[in-house]
């Protein structure tokens, strides 16, 4: 199936690290011009360059999304380079502590991943919006997590902030359609790669003395489809949300975890 994303500006934040790569790297396999916003821009250069050495046409702008200017230049760099927005993946945020009771953490911790991952996604469609609005053609993807559809022990501010992003996506969907803008969210599960790998398999390995395989092998038993989500499915999810053959759909929920939300 054509996307028909040949040509489009996608902005997209945390674009280099974690699952972020994979989603840049989908959006430039299927013809997009790319903004990529990122703190730390020396983490992003490499993939820039592999990037417009296969013909992208790239920009990277240094951007802490936590700081309402830095979005806002963000958005007048693809204005700048490309004279629109089409689209905005909002990839970049952060787990908070892990391991802690909704006691143990502390007032500073909670509102530092709040500011994160629900105002850093605010700070960034607020910036993006004015163009899309003018052109009257926007598609917002908020990547999220599955632990803000079902909660999660000893996650708390990490899971609460999640919720908060699906509040913050329905709300700016209901509000900004009639300006032909969807705005959606994208639930990832547990994503293989280097962290489940080396810290939450091997964590478990430890804890029950068995491989870290077998540990993978354990979390992949507790999800309807027996596998474990790879950031190519999660960007597959996001290109998807952010072409026109998902036309119809705004304000959605979109699990990418093998069933573990449904079950």
């Amino acid at each position: 199936m054509d996307l028909m994303l040949t040509d489009r500006v996608a902005l997209i934040t945390g674009p280099a690290k974690g699952m972020g790569a994979a989603v840049t790297r989908g959006f430039a396999q299927e013809g997009c011009r790319l903004i990529l916003a990122a703190r730390d821009i020396l983490a992003v250069e490499p993939l820039a360059g592999e990037l417009r050495g296969a013909g992208t046409a790239c920009r990277v702008v240094q951007t802490d999304i936590t700081q309402p200017e830095d979005c806002a230049r963000a958005a007048r760099t693809s204005l700048d380079a490309f004279g629109r927005i089409d689209i905005l993946v909002n990839v970049a945020g952060g787990t908070g502590t892990i391991g802690k009771s909704g006691v143990e953490t502390t007032a500073d911790e909670f509102d530092a991943t709040l500011a994160l991952n629900m105002g850093g996604c605010f700070n960034m469609i607020r910036a993006v919006l004015p163009a899309m609005i003018e052109q009257r053609y926007g598609k917002i993807v908020n990547v999220g997590g599955t632990f803000g559809m079902r909660g999660r022990a000893g996650r708390l501010a990490y899971s609460a902030s999640k919720w908060g992003l699906r509040g913050i996506t329905k709300s700016f969907a209901l509000e900004v359609g009639a300006f032909n803008i969807n705005v959606n969210y994208v639930a990832p599960g547990m994503v293989d790669g280097p962290r489940f790998r080396d810290k939450v398999c091997a964590d478990m390995a430890a804890r029950l003395g068995i491989t870290v395989e077998a540990a993978a092998q354990f979390h992949a038993e507790d999800y309807a489809l027996k596998r474990i989500t790879t950031d190519r499915d999660v960007a597959n999810a996001c290109l998807f949300l952010a072409s026109d053959v998902s036309r119809q759909m705004t304000g959605v929920d979109l699990p990418v975890d093998g069933g573990w939300a449904a079950l």
